[in-house]
C-alpha cells in the first residue's frame, strides 16, 4: 500500500482502524499516536509497548473498526 494513503487516513480523523496484512494478520491502530509512517516503513506500537516494523507493500487494506464488510459480523 502506498504510504500516502495511510497518511491521508491518519489526517482524516483519530478513530481506531486496522491494518490488514498480506500474511492474514490484522494490526489494530487505536489512535494516530501509535503509528509512524515513513516512505518505506511503517512502525506500529501495540499492546505492552510491543513494536512492529511493517513493509508497506505487505499492507493491503485499511479496515475501519466497527464497520461491517461483506456480511461479516464484528
Amino acid at each position: 500500500m502506498n504510504t500516502t494513503i495511510i497518511r491521508e487516513r491518519l489526517a482524516q480523523d483519530t478513530k481506531p482502524f486496522i491494518l490488514r496484512l498480506s500474511d492474514g494478520r490484522r494490526l489494530a491502530v487505536p489512535h494516530p499516536d501509535f503509528i509512524a509512517v515513513g516512505r518505506r516503513v511503517v512502525y506500529l506500537v501495540g499492546k505492552d509497548d510491543h513494536t512492529s516494523r511493517i513493509d508497506p507493500t505487505h499492507i493491503f487494506s485499511i479496515e475501519e473498526v466497527g464497520v461491517r464488510s461483506h456480511g461479516a459480523k464484528h
